[in-house]
């Protein structure tokens, strides 16, 4: 009989975070994620990966915007994902309770491990710490893990765009949802 001890593989870790600055190897990991999820179909507006270099005067610039909060998803300490923040503008007082959810995604080798849920449950909190009382956000109707993900998240589809995009010249049906998450605003509303 073996009396060694049989050591099971360590769990991933699974994290989600608020960014404000990348390293050089977050940019790199983040990029690579990017480039993953576009490949498999999920590149919020891309159909192609772009040059590296674009890619990471991108997500530069999202840090630099102040109406946009950026949340990385990582699987033992490597970026795999990401959420954005939209806020409106400050001209926009009569939506200013608002926030959009963009640019959502796991890479496809990171998916399994509950982040997806994580970084929209982390999104939410931001929000809601911000003051915002609605989260807006939309998806193309081929994307069904994600549909499936924030259906399951309370997120009511009240919209349908016919030709919202066009994929490899496919046009591709989008889907509107909100979600309140500050109860006083769904008392105004019943």
């Amino acid at each position: 009989m073996n009396n060694q001890m049989q050591t099971k593989p360590a769990k991933p870790r699974a994290a989600v975070e608020r960014a404000t600055a990348l390293s050089p190897a977050d940019l790199h990991d983040l990029c690579d994620a990017t480039d993953a999820a576009i490949g498999a179909g999920g590149g919020f507006g891309w159909l192609e990966p772009p040059a590296r270099d674009i890619l990471e005067r991108y997500w530069q610039g999202v840090l630099a915007i102040p109406q946009r909060l950026l949340f990385v998803a990582r699987l033992d300490g490597v970026i795999c994902g990401t959420a954005q923040l939209v806020m409106p503008p400050k001209n926009n007082e009569a939506q200013s309770f608002a926030v959009t959810l963009t640019t959502n995604f796991i890479a496809p080798w990171a998916r399994g491990h509950g982040l997806a849920r994580m970084i929209v449950e982390e999104a939410e909190k931001s929000a809601r710490d911000e003051g915002f009382g609605i989260i807006n956000l939309d998806v193309r109707e081929t994307l069904e893990a994600a549909i499936k993900l924030y259906e399951s998240m309370g997120y009511v589809h009240f919209g349908t765009h016919p030709f919202y995009a066009r994929a490899h010249d496919q046009i591709i049906k989008g889907r509107y949802y909100y979600k309140v998450i500050d109860p006083r605003l769904a008392k105004t509303s019943a």
